[in-house]
């Protein structure tokens, strides 16, 4: 286990962390694929723009910065763009008005690709279900039943055959690494 509270952006920059890689594609994969399919690219061939921009960002996170004030969803979304017109250009459709019409407004409205609680709502269902597999059943349950469906933590505790301190420890170790992967993420 990771002892430094590093952000999971940071540990992307060394290309050899896979586990920080693995976790980024898991958390942004589904976000990447929508967008794509926004943009009107069809299957099968959703899955190669997604994995180009996934290229894009593995050469460029070792120069990459994270900076408070911009928005890493926002490059993100326009590396997404820029690879659907790339796609849309090498087979002549771009000048379609249909694909022409659906890159413009994704260029001016990032709003109505994600709203930014769709943004967090995606993020933080996708980190929860990434800690469901790095934890105990009975510690990720502990912290599922007391934040996610609101019950109290003895209740939590009775159910689960665990001591009420057992529940708070689980909860706070769950949601503290659900912090230090969405550092940097959840703007």
């Amino acid at each position: 286990m990771q002892t430094t509270r590093v952000s999971l952006l940071q540990r992307m920059r060394s290309k050899q962390d896979s586990v920080a890689w693995s976790r980024f594609v898991e958390l942004y994969t589904p976000l990447v694929y929508r967008w794509v399919s926004d943009l009107g690219i069809q299957d099968p061939c959703r899955n190669d723009v997604v994995q180009d921009v996934f290229i894009v960002l593995l050469g460029r996170i070792s120069t990459f910065r994270y900076d408070a004030n911009q928005s890493f969803r926002g490059w993100l979304r326009t590396v997404t763009i820029n690879k659907c017109r790339d796609y849309l250009r090498k087979r002549k459709r771009l000048s379609e008005p249909r694909f022409f019409a659906q890159i413009e407004l994704a260029e001016e409205n990032d709003t109505d690709l994600l709203t930014e609680r769709e943004y967090r709502d995606h993020l933080a269902r996708a980190a929860l279900n990434l800690m469901q597999k790095h934890f105990s059943e009975a510690t990720w349950l502990a912290c599922w039943k007391q934040v996610a469906e609101g019950q109290p933590a003895r209740e939590v505790a009775d159910e689960l055959g665990m001591t009420v301190n057992a529940v708070y420890l689980a909860r706070g170790r769950v949601l503290q690494r659900l912090r230090q992967d969405l550092s940097g993420l959840w703007e």
